[in-house]
Order: C-alpha cells, then sequence, then structure tokens
C-alpha cells in the first residue's frame, strides 16, 4: 500500500500535542515516541529539533506547537452531530 508521508507526518504531529510540557515563549518539548522516518520528516520541515540525541523528548518550535494544536483539534475534536 502507498501512504502520504505528508499526512502521516501531520497526524504524528498532533498527537506530540499530547505529550507538550516545559512550554516557554520558544515552544516546548514532548516525548518522541515514534517513527524516526517521521520525525525526521518534522525536523526538516521545521517543526521540532533534532530527534537524533540522547534525550527522550524534542523541542517544538513556535511554529510546531501551534500546528501541532491546530491538526489535533482537526483531526480529533469531537463534532456536534444534529440529526433532522
Amino acid at each position: 500500500m502507498e501512504y502520504d508521508d505528508n499526512k502521516i507526518a501531520d497526524v504524528v504531529l498532533a498527537l506530540l500535542s499530547l505529550t507538550m510540557h516545559d512550554e516557554s515563549e520558544f515552544g516546548c518539548r514532548a516525548w518522541k515516541g515514534h517513527d524516526w522516518s517521521v520525525l525526521d520528516r518534522l525536523y526538516e520541515h521545521g517543526f521540532i529539533s533534532d530527534p537524533k540525541n540522547s534525550s527522550k523528548s524534542v523541542w517544538l518550535t513556535q511554529a510546531g506547537v501551534q500546528r501541532s494544536q491546530a491538526l489535533f483539534n482537526e483531526l480529533f475534536a469531537k463534532r456536534d452531530v444534529t440529526t433532522d
């Protein structure tokens, strides 16, 4: 099966919002327990720090934090469903 690498990266970025901590004006940290190739892709797009280090977390840039939270809301927020 072929899949869209960008959609996978979006979902992982959204899921990083679940483990965000140590937020500051520059961004925040999140646990990096996701596929390395996807984390590398997010790094290349400037959303996270280089995941190839000894830390168990990555630093999300301000742009990464904003996109992560927006994607999480878009993908996982409950929506009111009304029936007529």
